[in-house]
C-alpha cells in the first residue's frame, strides 16, 4: 500500500457522507487505497453502519497509511453545531467549507495524492453565504494560484462503465444554458477533456463527440442555430488545435452502446444532458472527476441523501469507485512525472 493517502472531505455531516465513508473504509481497508478523512470523528463514530467504528485521530496525513488497515484515520476538525441526520442546516456550513479547504490544501502541499469529496448540500451553504455553485467551482478557486501545465478547468467529467461525459456548462438553470455557450467555452472543455484523457486515462489519441444542444442537432437551423453558430465552429477549432472530434451530434442518439464505441468522451452542453445517461448506465457506481486542476479530485455521482440519512441504507459503491479512480489517476500522474 502506498504511504501517500488520499484525503476525503466528509461533506454534509447530516447526509449520508459519514455512513458511506465508514462503509468505504471497511471495503478498502485490506486492499487500499488508503485515505484520511477530513471531518468530525464523533460524527463518523455515530454513523449507522452496524457495530462500533474503529477510528484513529491523526495529527497529519502522513500517519494515515500506517493505521488504515486497523482503523479509519481522521484529521479531526469538529463541528461547532451538532448535525441532525436528514436535516439541512446552514450552521454547519463553515465547518463543511473548512473541511474542503483543508483537503485541497493537503493536496496542493503534496501531503496527499488527491482529494475525494463526499456530497454537500448546496442550499444550506448558499444560505450561509457560500459564493460558489458547487464543489467544482470552489476547488477551482482554491487551486487557482497553483502552477498547472495545460488547459485549465474546471471541467466536470462523469464516468459510468465505458461512458465518459464532460460538460461545457455545469450548474446552470436550463434557460441560461444557450446564453452561456460560446465557441471558447466548448473549445476549452474539449481541450481540457482531451488532455485529461491522454494524461489521466492513458488514451494516446482521444476522440471526442460533441453533443448538440437542440433536438435533431437543430434541424439545419429550424430548431435552433446554436449548432451552426457555436458548436460546429467549436468543433472546427478543436480539430485545428489537434483534437479529434465530431461535429455536433443529436444527443438522443449519442449514448447507446454502438454510439459509445465511436468516441472516448462526449462533450455535453448542459448538466442533465450528461448526467442522465451516466446514471442510467450505472446509478450506483458513477464517478465525478474534475478535470483541468493541479490536484486530483473525484467524488461520488450522487447527492447527500437526506431522505435516507441516519437509517443505514446508503450504498458506498460510488464513493468506493471514486476513491479507486482518484488513486489510479494520481498513479498515472506520478508515472508521467517520473518519466519526464
Amino acid at each position: 500500500m502506498r504511504t501517500q493517502p488520499l484525503a476525503l472531505s466528509l461533506g454534509d455531516p447530516a447526509g449520508i457522507g459519514p455512513e458511506i465513508t465508514v462503509k468505504a473504509w471497511r471495503a478498502l481497508r485490506a486492499s487500499g487505497p488508503a485515505f484520511v478523512v477530513v471531518g468530525d470523528s464523533e460524527v463518523l463514530a455515530a454513523a449507522p453502519v452496524g457495530g462500533e467504528v474503529a477510528l484513529k485521530r491523526v495529527a497529519g496525513a502522513h500517519e494515515a497509511a500506517a493505521v488504515f488497515a486497523d482503523a479509519l484515520p481522521v484529521l479531526d476538525l469538529p463541528l461547532q453545531t451538532a448535525a441532525v441526520a436528514g436535516r439541512a442546516d446552514p450552521a454547519l456550513a463553515p465547518t463543511v467549507i473548512r473541511w474542503i479547504e483543508t483537503a485541497a490544501g493537503l493536496a496542493l502541499s503534496g501531503d496527499v495524492a488527491g482529494v475525494v469529496t463526499a456530497p454537500i448540500a448546496k442550499a444550506p451553504l448558499y444560505a450561509a453565504g457560500f459564493a460558489f455553485p458547487g464543489h467544482t467551482e470552489f476547488l477551482a478557486e482554491l487551486t487557482a494560484a497553483a502552477r498547472y501545465d495545460g488547459a485549465r478547468g474546471p471541467v466536470m467529467m462523469l464516468i459510468a462503465g465505458d461512458l465518459r461525459v464532460s460538460l461545457a456548462t455545469i450548474h446552470l438553470a436550463v434557460r441560461d444554458v444557450p446564453g452561456a455557450l460560446s465557441i471558447q467555452t466548448i473549445v476549452n472543455a474539449g481541450l481540457v477533456s482531451a488532455q485529461a484523457l491522454r494524461r489521466d486515462f492513458g488514451i494516446a489519441r482521444p476522440m471526442l463527440a460533441l453533443a448538440a444542444l437542440n433536438p435533431h442537432a437543430g434541424e439545419g437551423g429550424s430548431l435552433g442555430r446554436e449548432e451552426i453558430e457555436i458548436i460546429a465552429p467549436a468543433a472546427r477549432a478543436l480539430r485545428d488545435l489537434g483534437v479529434e472530434c465530431t461535429d455536433p451530434k443529436p444527443a438522443d442518439a449519442l449514448f447507446h452502446a454502438d454510439a459509445r464505441r465511436g468516441y472516448d468522451a462526449a462533450v455535453c452542453m448542459y448538466h442533465d444532458q450528461a448526467l442522465i445517461p451516466v446514471k442510467m448506465l450505472d446509478f450506483w457506481g458513477g464517478v465525478n472527476v474534475t478535470l483541468g486542476l493541479p490536484i486530483v479530485r473525484t467524488s461520488p455521482d450522487h447527492g447527500v441523501g437526506f431522505d435516507i440519512a441516519g437509517r443505514g441504507l446508503a450504498r458506498a459503491d460510488s464513493l468506493i469507485a471514486a476513491l479507486r479512480m482518484a488513486d489510479a489517476i494520481a498513479a498515472r500522474r506520478r508515472s508521467l512525472s517520473a518519466a519526464a
